[in-house]
């Protein structure tokens, strides 16, 4: 799979540009007992990869996609996202990536590095990437990215946990892959303007949230979330809907 070292955001954006449609992956594994609906099967996912393909469209990280915006492309580009660092992303997300041609993003907890999804009251325990399964991926291509040091609401932190889900959740990710860390996802999507400014100050070229209301820009960058039900139907409406309901983000061309 090919590597994207580019930096995602240029140096003097335009004013807004149109919203980039960037998918929200979690766990690629059984899907029997999901009640946060955050799994898809290997075997959906194959599908989801292969209607994009027959569309003209490829599946890439999010830096790869703001990189080729800021050169005025990537129209024919979707932003793939794999929030949490499962540990079955290895074994099931990145061979069906590798098969269409696609790259992501993978965001990860390096606090929780080789545990497993403990804020999630219900459900299955999904054990979490080690530091040398995020190697690995990093070395397959993919983008690695901070989901924060531990996946907390940083809409409810203080300024101390605050600096260190963001700053230090970079520099832990950095000293690991040995490479920059560009991008940054907020846990449970919550974000407003301190967490922003936060995540903008610790160095971070972009961040991705869910839905971010009022707020645009790089720094918080609106996603759709794909699951086991969406069918190509359903994939082609979430992408009408997503580039008629969005407003152009500001900063990006």
């Amino acid at each position: 799979m090919p590597s994207s070292v580019e930096s995602p955001v240029p140096a003097r954006a335009p004013a807004t540009g149109r919203v980039p449609w960037i998918a929200m992956y979690h766990s690629v594994a059984d899907c029997a007992d999901d009640p946060y609906r955050v799994t898809v099967s290997p075997g959906r996912l194959e599908r989801q990869l292969r209607w994009l393909r027959r569309r003209g469209l490829r599946g890439v990280s999010v830096a790869e996609l703001l990189a080729a915006r800021a050169r005025g492309g990537g129209r024919e580009l979707v932003g793939l996202t794999f929030d949490d660092g499962y540990a079955d992303f290895l074994g099931n997300a990145l061979p069906v990536l590798a098969r269409w041609g696609c790259t992501a993003t993978l965001f990860v907890l390096p606090g929780r590095l080789g545990g497993d999804n403990a804020w999630d009251p219900l459900g299955p325990r999904k054990p979490l990437l080690t530091a040398d399964g995020i190697r690995r991926a990093a070395a397959a291509g993919v983008e690695i990215g901070s989901h924060g040091l531990t996946h907390v609401d940083l809409t409810r932190a203080d300024d101390t946990v605050l600096r260190a889900e963001t700053v230090q959740s970079r520099l832990a990710l950095e000293e690991l892959t040995g490479g920059p860390v560009a991008g940054f996802c907020y846990p449970y999507g919550t974000v407003d303007r301190r967490a922003v400014a936060a995540v903008r100050e610790a160095g971070y070229g972009y961040a991705c949230a869910i839905d971010p209301g009022e707020l645009s820009g790089p720094h918080v960058l609106p996603r759709v979330h794909i699951g086991q039900n969406d069918t190509a139907v359903r994939l082609f409406l979430k992408r009408r809907l997503h580039r008629l309901r969005r407003r152009p983000v500001e900063g990006l061309r």
